[in-house]
């Protein structure tokens, strides 16, 4: 049963590390994109920071969704019995 646990503990480090690393790199990438797409046309600059805000909510939904993923594994296992 500890053996189950702390694999279980372990995996969700992972999902949670690679999925914030993932996210932080793809809003890295963004925000470059942004500065450049901007730069090369100012007059677009409403729309494509409305265009951002949308992207990053619905990666903070993702993100939101994966926590409680990793609580029901947590509190819920279903490897235990």
């Amino acid at each position: 049963m500890d053996a189950i646990l702390s694999q279980t503990i372990g995996a969700i480090g992972w999902m949670l590390g690679l999925a914030f690393l993932g996210v932080g790199i793809g809003l890295g990438i963004l925000g470059s994109k942004v500065a450049e797409a901007v730069g090369r046309n100012p007059e677009t600059k409403s729309d494509v920071i409305q265009a951002v805000m949308v992207i990053a909510v619905v990666l903070a939904v993702l993100l939101l969704l994966l926590f409680a993923f990793t609580f029901l594994l947590m509190y819920f296992n279903p490897l235990l019995s």
